[in-house]
């Protein structure tokens, strides 16, 4: 069973958040928000648009901000995306899918 981590909205196996360090005693609950992936402003339309697709329910927070991306432009900007726990394994899927490259690996280099 997963902890969870409620300073990051973190789902994970072991005692310790992988990011702050904290010992965690509390388990995942199935509505427990949790961070899924960050991804760059060029990407994250087409993640929502997937994630859509396959009816997960998720929230995308900027990461700079509004004022900061207008300064220094939107192709810069990050969006973090966040699912309930419940839907975390089918959207892990989902994001592994879309952004593993299909060449790594294969032994066919030329």
């Amino acid at each position: 069973m997963s902890r969870y981590c409620d300073i990051y909205m973190l789902a994970f196996d072991g005692e310790v958040c992988p990011v702050c360090g904290r010992k965690s005693d509390r388990q995942a609950k199935p509505d427990d928000l949790c961070f899924l992936v960050e991804k760059e402003q060029l990407w994250s339309g087409m993640l929502a648009d997937v994630l859509e697709q396959h009816k997960i329910h998720f929230i995308q927070k900027n990461v700079l901000g509004a004022g900061l991306a207008a300064k220094i432009g939107q192709v810069r900007e990050r969006v973090r995306f966040y699912v309930f726990f419940k839907q975390l394994p089918e959207a892990t899927d989902i994001v592994n899918e879309l952004f593993s490259s299909p060449f790594e690996g294969d032994g066919n280099e030329d």
